[in-house]
C-alpha cells in the first residue's frame, strides 16, 4: 500500500527543487551592468552616490532609456531629494551618431518641493551621469517637452 503523505512531500520536495534549478538559470542568463547615479541631499550640499543594476540589452539606446527611466524615478536612499519633480517622464530617447537626445516631459521643468536648487542641478547630474556611464556618448542633448533645455549652459560646461 502507498502511504500519500509520504508521496505529497517527495512531489513538493520535487517541485521545490524544479523551481529553484529554474530561478537560478534564469538569474544566470540574465547580463546586468553596474551604473552610478547621483543624487544630492535636500539643500543640494552634498553628492549622494547610488549603485544600481541594470538589465544590459543589445541596443545602447535602450541602455541608455533604462538609465534615464531609473535616474527619474529617485534615489533610494531617504536622505537624497530627486532630480525632478514626482511624475517626470522621459518621452523620447534617440541616440544617433554619439549623441543622445532625450525629451522629459513637461514636469521636469517644475521645482522639485523643499529642495533649495533649481531645475538646472537636476538636468546636469543627469547629463554628467549619462556621459560618466556610457563612454561611447560624446553629446547629451536635453529637452523639456520638445524644447532643448540648458543649451548654452551644457555648451560652456562640456564644450563644442
Amino acid at each position: 500500500m502507498i502511504n500519500f503523505t509520504v508521496f505529497k512531500q517527495i512531489r513538493r520536495f520535487v517541485y521545490l527543487i524544479a523551481l529553484g534549478c529554474f530561478a537560478f538559470f534564469d538569474a544566470a542568463g540574465q547580463d546586468m551592468s553596474r551604473h552610478t547615479f547621483v543624487f544630492y541631499t535636500f539643500d543640494r550640499g552634498k553628492a549622494l552616490v547610488e549603485d544600481r543594476m541594470l538589465p544590459r540589452s543589445t541596443s545602447p539606446e535602450e541602455d541608455i532609456a533604462r538609465y534615464v527611466e531609473e535616474a527619474l524615478l529617485g534615489p533610494v536612499s531617504l536622505e537624497a531629494a530627486p532630480l525632478f519633480a514626482r511624475g517626470t517622464r522621459l518621452r523620447t530617447l534617440i541616440f544617433r551618431d554619439g549623441t543622445v537626445y532625450a525629451d522629459l516631459s513637461e514636469t521636469a521643468a517644475l521645482p522639485v518641493p523643499e529642495v533649495k536648487a533649481d531645475i538646472f542641478a537636476g538636468m546636469l547630474a543627469l547629463n554628467r551621469g549619462i556621459r560618466r556611464n556610457f563612454s561611447y556618448v560624446s553629446d547629451v542633448k536635453l529637452f523639456i517637452e520638445g524644447n532643448e533645455a540648458f543649451f548654452k549652459e551644457f555648451t560652456d560646461i562640456f564644450g563644442k
